[in-house]
C-alpha cells in the first residue's frame, strides 16, 4: 500500500524562542508595563529556564525593539516616548498607506475573502473584555493587508518593526473607549481596499492611523507630568 504523506507538521521551537514568546506576550498585554525591569533570575525561576536561555530571549526582544538595555542595570520594557510614537505614527502611515494601495490594485475575490475574514476575527475579539486580544486581531488584520500587497521589501520592513507597531496599536486602542469605533475604522478600510480604488484605500489607511496623533499628545502631557507608564494599559 502506498503511504500517503500528511500535510501536518510539528514545528519544534527552541527554549529561547518559547521564552521570548512568553515575555513578549506579557509586554504586549500590559502584564509587564512600560519601564518594567526584566531581571534574568526572577524570569528564569518563573519560566523554569536557565539564565542563558532568558538572556538569549531578551536579546531577541531587544532586537525587536520591545526591550531596551540600560547600562549597568540590565533590561527593561520599552517605554514609548512621544518621539517614539511620532516615529511609529509616520512610519506606519507610509508603510500601511502603500500596502493598502497595492492590495487594492491587486484585489481578487480570494483576497477579499481573506480581508473580510480578518475583519470578522477583529469583531469577535471586541466581544471579549481583553484589550490585548483586540490589539492582536487589529495587528493581524494590518499584517494581512501588508501580505496582500505582494511587495516583498515592504513586507520585510514591516516585519522588522512589527512588534513595535503591535505595541503602538495597543497603546492607541487604550485611548479609544468605544470598541465599536475600532470596528468601524477597519470596516471602512477593508471596504476601500476590496473596492479596488487605490487612491481611496491609501487615503483611508493613512486617516485610520490618525489615532497616533492622540497618542503623541497623551504622551507629551504625561512626560510633562512624569506620569507615563502602567496607566495607559489599565484598560487592557
Amino acid at each position: 500500500m502506498e503511504r500517503r504523506h500528511s500535510n501536518l507538521a510539528i514545528v519544534a521551537k527552541s527554549l529561547d524562542i518559547q521564552a521570548a514568546e512568553a515575555i513578549r506576550e506579557q509586554i504586549l498585554s500590559g502584564g509587564f508595563p512600560p519601564g518594567s525591569r526584566l531581571l534574568e533570575i526572577p524570569l528564569s525561576e518563573e519560566l523554569n529556564l536557565s539564565r542563558g536561555t532568558i538572556r538569549s530571549a531578551l536579546q531577541q526582544l531587544t532586537y525587536e525593539g520591545l526591550v531596551v538595555q540600560i547600562p549597568y542595570k540590565g533590561c527593561a520594557v520599552l517605554e514609548l516616548s512621544s518621539q517614539d510614537a511620532w516615529e511609529l505614527y509616520t512610519l506606519r502611515s507610509a508603510l500601511e498607506g502603500l500596502a493598502a494601495k497595492l492590495a487594492a490594485a491587486a484585489m481578487t475575490a480570494d483576497k477579499a475573502e481573506i480581508l473580510n475574514s480578518s475583519l470578522k476575527q477583529l469583531i469577535e475579539a471586541t466581544k471579549s473584555d481583553r484589550r490585548g486580544k483586540v490589539a492582536d486581531a487589529d495587528f493581524a488584520l494590518h499584517q494581512a493587508i501588508v501580505q496582500l500587497s505582494e511587495h516583498q521589501r515592504l513586507q520585510q520592513q514591516y516585519q522588522i518593526v512589527g512588534q513595535q507597531i503591535r505595541l503602538y496599536i495597543a497603546s492607541c486602542n487604550t485611548l479609544i473607549p468605544d470598541v465599536e469605533e475600532i470596528i468601524e475604522q477597519h470596516r471602512l478600510l477593508i471596504e476601500a481596499i476590496c473596492s479596488g480604488n487605490t487612491a481611496t484605500a491609501e487615503r483611508i489607511a493613512k486617516e485610520h492611523n490618525a489615532d497616533g496623533e492622540e497618542l503623541i499628545k497623551y504622551l507629551e502631557k504625561a512626560e510633562i507630568k512624569g506620569s507615563y507608564g502602567q496607566s495607559i494599559f489599565q484598560s487592557s
